[in-house]
């Protein structure tokens, strides 16, 4: 699928949620697969917790991604300090 060439598609990256992509749209999956969806606006999962990936189902909403953090501020041993977790397992 060629992109019509008079303006450029909009991507909105959420850091919480999808990447917002201006339709219609081809993903082309890690094996090869490709899916397309002729939507005005969609949503490509980057949790990978879809039931209907690559497309966004909402499932990340019940979860929350770590803070991103530094090395040093975890500790030597590369772990979260005692007690600092919020009980999500990933």
């Amino acid at each position: 699928m060629s992109n019509a060439a008079d303006r450029p598609r909009r991507v909105t990256v959420d850091r919480d949620g999808p990447i917002l992509v201006e339709g219609p749209v081809e993903v082309v999956q890690d094996d090869g697969t490709v899916v397309v969806s002729d939507r005005f606006v969609v949503a490509v999962c980057t949790c990978r917790r879809s039931r209907t990936y690559p497309w966004c189902d909402t499932s990340h909403r019940g979860h929350k991604r770590p803070p991103a953090g530094r090395p040093q501020d975890r500790g030597q041993s590369g772990h979260e300090p005692e007690g600092s977790h919020d009980g999500d397992h990933h």
